[in-house]
């Protein structure tokens, strides 16, 4: 009878068990663990959409798609430069690192898409509008001055505002066009001390402005910093555009602060925030919103949720960033989304159609250090760990090219081919010390070498160990591990960047195989 009921049950358990619902799997927090800061966020139909910041990059602010709030893809920028200065033009020593654009607002309204931006490095507010948010085209405006941390708002009578400032935050009128402040206008204080809610020992005075318009009453939030403590969300909400505003301590938990809210379909609400987290720079999160006596109450008991009823994220390659063996198709873009340059580019010396499958980067002047040097390709680093590679052919770079694989920040690191007096060597340079270093040389006797960057950003360990192989097979480490630093200078988490620049001689050029990126430490 024992064996009956046993066979019974290895016929009938796969049965049962076919039958119960599969565990659903989660969302986590965060839920982009890469560098997109500043984000504002809309949704349009069944599709999320969200932009960012990436400052002195070009293209720039960024355009990201969702459709579950966890999965994002990049679709488009705003725009392909900025402005043409010198300090774009990383031309006559000067640089915009840390500056360029910041924080944007994203907005949908009777059937226009609108980003806005402002930047310190030109003094200007600027406005991109098109129909069609993925494929463009853009059209630009710009005016003075620059609205810092600004958030742009229709309102239901038609008037147009942006809300910005910090601390003391202000109100002024557009006109109907956005072209400019309206004539007549002037701007107004609409919160005498927006920080108050997080207390009176204030380090970072309230800014980061998201407005807001929920069943009738305006919501705006804001981010603050006390000394000692953590970066808070306070959230104040009025009956009119001009107040009178009452405010509330919202959220103060990981230092999970900056964003707004965001609904589903489905009627849910969710805040979308971010994270200072080390080297890899400021990470997406998301928290869920209750709505009680008429205010927004963010996070489970007031914490950030590790976990989110929402699908699970399928990983960020190749949405966010991606591998590329630069081939492309009749019809392909010229560079995938997932790149940026460092600056503007001078887009006369790089190519994808002088040799086939190949990116070669040309010299046409002669620099004096590689955070000066123009033309460097990046793509963000991720977490909690990630590798970049490529293969590199310096058979025609000139007598003092130095040629390779970065990780971009003030602190940077490189690894790559240097060509003195016609001896061509392995370098590993690091500027974890704030100056440059060239740690370890390796004499190089063949044209062709494969370097490797990886990184670890577990825990905040924030290590880069580097790596080369004459076969590409076989990898050695060189040099020593890079201890990434996020610093202010740059205000960028650190980016894999493929650089060639010139020291004696310009018309020099090298030629990339490819890049490729995993979400894993490969040191082998």
């Amino acid at each position: 009878m024992k064996i009956t009921i046993a066979c019974l049950l290895l016929f009938t358990m796969p049965a049962l068990f076919a039958q119960l619902p599969a565990q659903r799997k989660q969302a986590e927090n965060p839920v982009i663990f890469a560098d997109v800061p500043d984000m504002a966020m809309i949704r349009a139909g069944d599709s999320y959409y969200m932009s960012s910041t990436t400052m002195h990059m070009s293209p720039g602010v960024p355009i990201m798609r969702s459709k579950d709030l966890v999965n994002w893809t990049l679709v488009n920028y705003a725009y392909d430069t900025l402005a043409n200065v010198d300090e774009l033009n990383l031309e006559n020593g000067k640089s915009t690192y840390g500056r360029g654009s910041w924080a944007s607002s994203l907005r949908y309204h009777n059937g226009m898409y609108y980003v806005t931006t402002f930047a310190q490095t030109t003094g200007k507010t600027y406005i991109y509008t098109t129909k069609d948010i993925e494929k463009g085209p853009w059209k630009a405006a710009a005016f003075k001055p620059s609205y810092h941390d600004h958030s742009l708002f229709f309102d239901d009578d038609g008037r147009v505002y942006l809300v910005y400032g910090g601390g003391k935050l202000k109100l002024v009128e557009l006109n109907a066009d956005l072209s400019g402040v309206k004539p007549g206008t002037s701007e107004q204080v609409i919160i005498e001390n927006a920080s108050a809610p997080a207390g009176n020992n204030i380090g970072l005075h309230a800014e980061g402005s998201q407005l807001f318009k929920v069943n009738g009453k305006y919501y705006l939030f804001n981010i603050t910093w006390p000394k000692g403590g953590m970066r808070t969300v306070v959230i104040h909400r009025a009956d009119k555009i001009t107040g009178p505003y009452e405010g509330r301590l919202a959220l103060q938990d990981l230092g999970v602060a900056q964003g707004g809210l965001i609904d589903t379909k489905e009627g849910n609400w969710f805040a979308y925030l971010f994270r200072d987290y080390g080297a890899v720079g400021r990470i997406p999160y998301l928290v869920p919103v209750q709505w009680v006596d008429g205010w927004p109450v963010l996070g489970t008991a007031g914490k950030v949720p590790a976990t989110l009823d929402l699908p699970a994220s399928k990983g960020l390659i190749p949405g966010i960033v991606a591998s590329d063996e630069f081939t492309r198709r009749k019809g392909d873009r010229p560079l995938p989304l997932v790149w940026q340059w460092n600056h503007n580019p001078d887009n006369r010396n790089w190519s994808l159609k002088a040799r086939k499958g190949f990116l070669r980067l040309t010299t046409s002047r002669t620099d004096t250090s590689f955070l000066l040097a123009r033309n460097t390709l990046t793509q963000r680093t991720i977490g909690p760990a990630c590798t970049g590679s490529t293969l590199i052919d310096v058979t025609n770079c000139k007598d003092g090219d130095f040629a390779g694989l970065a990780l971009l920040q003030k602190r940077y690191g490189l690894v790559g081919v240097k060509n003195d007096n016609g001896a061509k060597s392995i370098v590993m340079v690091s500027a974890g010390s704030d100056q440059p270093v060239e740690v370890q040389r390796i004499p190089l006797k063949q044209n062709t070498v494969w370097l490797k960057a990886v990184c670890n950003f577990r825990d905040l360990k924030d290590i880069a160990t580097f790596y080369y192989s004459l076969d590409g097979a076989n990898w050695t480490p060189i040099g020593s591990a890079l201890k990434m630093t996020y610093t202010l200078p740059h205000f960028m988490g650190y980016r894999f960047g493929l650089f060639n620049y010139a020291t004696k001689e310009a018309g020099g050029y090298a030629d990339f195989d490819y890049f490729r990126i995993t979400d894993s430490i490969s040191d082998r």
